[in-house]
């Protein structure tokens, strides 16, 4: 465990992952001061006062600033932000909350990142090790910030969910398990539109790992197997596939069942007892699977947590059956891969409701599935015309709305007893909506007004 002389720490952002950053700064003895460009919500700024942490919102003070020995930065705000590029510019350190925590614990880290199922396969590895008795901390984008928890709730094994965001900042810290479900584009606003920048982002999960470690991938993945020709890792690698391939450590066999082969455990378990339906679900399974063999968790304890796990809100997530229809919240699907992979998992007629804030998306990868399954598209946003454009004769029909209440009231006239709505948007919530959680709890409710 590394230990720090720096004494002046700025932090910039005052989200879950900032605010703790600056209270573990504060119990290392550090001088710190947090700056948010933006409001700082209640929660957060009742926590600072309380701490007795200096801050400012609403604006940065550079001169405060840029006097830092390090800075921590929260991952939502951009590499060419102002304040990060002057930072960089005095060349003062800037790392993520994640890497400053790192430094003050020894405990076991595994790690997931991926474009998709990076939550649902985060909160089942997770669900796992407590299920077998493991005192395992939740962090990264779910749960506390790491760096809180190392603070003031310290666990042996922390499970930590990592986007590239995260990802971009960290140098030392190690990933003892370090898992990569799949690649596809996503954030490329970020990544100067360059896929290879976004790839490079991802694989640093795999910096600083040993022989000692262990890296879980989707050995189907073409920009991952690509990748792996390219670069080398020292850690042992546990790939998963569909079907049995050279070197899977997991995999469904002739007859249904999860096969699941590491040095530590071998099993199964039939594929028809997962608590998760959908093949993207069989591949986050194998994934928390192979974790938790690994961890060296008893078989039943594995199976049991496979079987009885409950999912993630706004992943697939059911919200009612009325007369008949099935409604589905899966608000979680930003990206057009990930409304792939919700497609993939349906078995009645659907109503797909799509639409937000596009990223440059290509609706091309869900148009076979859309065409087999979709029997009405709804598009739900402030500018639809892409979208509209795309699917109008390619489904047999197409609604466009500006609003939710309009896209729930289409739905409704259109979906029959024996289909599904699906909420699966391909694109980001904020032209109508606060988050992808707040687009997905107005969904529910709304839905569940219908019964009223």
């Amino acid at each position: 465990m590394e230990t720090s002389t720096i004494t002046r720490i700025v932090v910039l952002g005052a989200g879950e992952s900032g605010t703790g950053a600056a209270i573990l700064a504060k119990d290392k003895g550090a001088d710190v001061f947090l700056s948010d460009a933006g409001t700082i919500a209640p929660k957060y700024r009742e926590m600072l006062e309380r701490e007795g942490i200096a801050f400012e919102e609403g604006g940065h003070t550079m001169d405060r600033i840029l006097s830092a020995d390090e800075i921590v930065k929260s991952p939502g705000i951009p590499l060419d932000a102002p304040v990060v590029v002057a930072a960089r510019e005095k060349n003062i350190p800037i790392i993520s909350e994640i890497e400053y925590a790192g430094r003050y614990t020894d405990a076991k880290m595994v790690c997931i990142t991926g474009s998709n199922g990076k939550t649902t396969t985060t909160m089942l590895i997770h669900h796992i090790l407590t299920h077998a008795g493991i005192d395992a901390g939740l962090a990264g984008n779910v749960g506390h910030s790491l760096a809180y928890q190392v603070a003031r709730d310290p666990h042996p094994v922390y499970v930590v969910e990592l986007s590239s965001f995260q990802l971009d900042n960290m140098y030392d810290f190690k990933a003892n398990i370090a898992v990569l479900l799949n690649i596809t584009p996503d954030h490329l606003d970020r990544y100067d539109h360059l896929m290879q920048n976004y790839v490079n982002a991802k694989f640093r999960i795999l910096q600083n790992m040993t022989p000692t470690d262990a890296f879980i991938f989707w050995n189907d993945d073409p920009i991952i197997t690509e990748q792996l020709r390219h670069i080398t890792t020292d850690a042992s690698k546990f790939p998963f596939s569909e079907h049995k391939e050279e070197g899977s450590a997991a995999y469904i066999d002739a007859e249904n069942e999860l096969i699941f082969n590491t040095p530590q455990t071998s099993m199964s378990m039939p594929r028809a007892d997962l608590a998760l339906n959908g093949l993207h679900n069989v591949y986050n399974s194998m994934a928390a699977g192979l974790s938790a063999c690994l961890c060296d968790i008893n078989k039943d304890a594995i199976r049991e947590a496979l079987e009885d796990f409950n999912g993630v809100e706004h992943r697939l997530e059911f919200v009612e059956d009325i007369d008949g229809v099935r409604w589905i919240n899966d608000s979680k699907a930003t990206n057009v891969n990930s409304c792939w992979y919700a497609l993939e998992a349906m078995t009645q007629p659907t109503v797909l409701i799509l639409g937000g804030k596009d990223k440059g998306n290509d609706y091309s990868e869900i148009l076979p599935l859309v065409k087999q399954k979709v029997k009405a598209i709804v598009a739900m946003g402030l500018h639809n015309e892409k979208i509209v454009e795309f699917f109008t004769g390619q489904v047999p029909t197409v609604v466009d709305t500006n609003n939710l209440a309009d896209a729930v009231k289409a739905c409704r006239e259109l979906a029959q007893a024996g289909d599904t709505v699906l909420l699966s948007p391909c694109c980001a919530s904020f032209d109508l909506f606060k988050s992808y959680e707040d687009r997905g709890r107005q969904f529910k409710a709304a839905v569940r007004n219908l019964k009223k």
